[in-house]
């Protein structure tokens, strides 16, 4: 972990957020988004409006959560669940689905499919990202922190893709240049 970024939050355990939003979504695509707009409807209650990068980038990330537990987390007849923190500093975004097999996998750039990239965009756009499994029960969570920019100060883009992928653990991961 770079040492100038301490965590944002608990894993699993958001530290006092000033906002939090929470709900089930049927695991489907139209459930995933679903899940995207009333988050960003959520953000732009909470002040980070619908024209601004930021939140454009916290929707891309809900989207890219959202659709990978539809497309790999999924259970028969059983929901996924978004969780959306906010506090001053930062925005906490949590997916859970109740599929215990797999892990989630960052694909390589020499990758030719066409899909299959929503985690390598959330390692660029995120600060932080990881997933851990459920507590008391099946399934996992993947979460991604984006740390809100500064008032007066223009957000930071993010940097430009490595050629290779990350070898460091998922547990130690962030995103370069952050």
């Amino acid at each position: 972990m770079n040492s100038e970024i301490a965590p944002l939050f608990r894993a699993g355990e958001p530290a006092s957020p000033a906002q939090h939003f929470a709900m089930r979504f049927s695991s489907t695509p139209r459930g995933a988004r679903l899940a995207r707009r009333l988050a960003g409807q959520r953000l732009d209650a909470w002040g980070i409006p619908y024209d601004c990068d930021t939140h454009h980038t916290l929707t891309l990330i809900v989207a890219e959560l959202a659709a990978n537990a539809v497309r790999h987390g999924r259970v028969s007849g059983r929901d996924f669940h978004l969780a959306v923190a906010c506090d001053a500093t930062a925005v906490r975004i949590e997916v859970t689905d109740t599929r215990t097999e797999g892990v989630p996998v960052v694909a390589a750039l020499t990758d030719l499919r066409d899909t299959g990239r929503g985690l390598l965009l959330v390692e660029h756009l995120a600060h932080r990202w990881d997933w851990h499994p459920c507590r008391g029960g099946p399934g996992k969570t993947v979460w991604a922190e984006y740390v809100l920019p500064e008032p007066g100060r223009p957000a930071a883009t993010p940097s430009c893709p490595s050629s290779t992928v990350s070898t460091v653990p998922l547990s130690h991961r962030e995103s370069p240049g952050r």
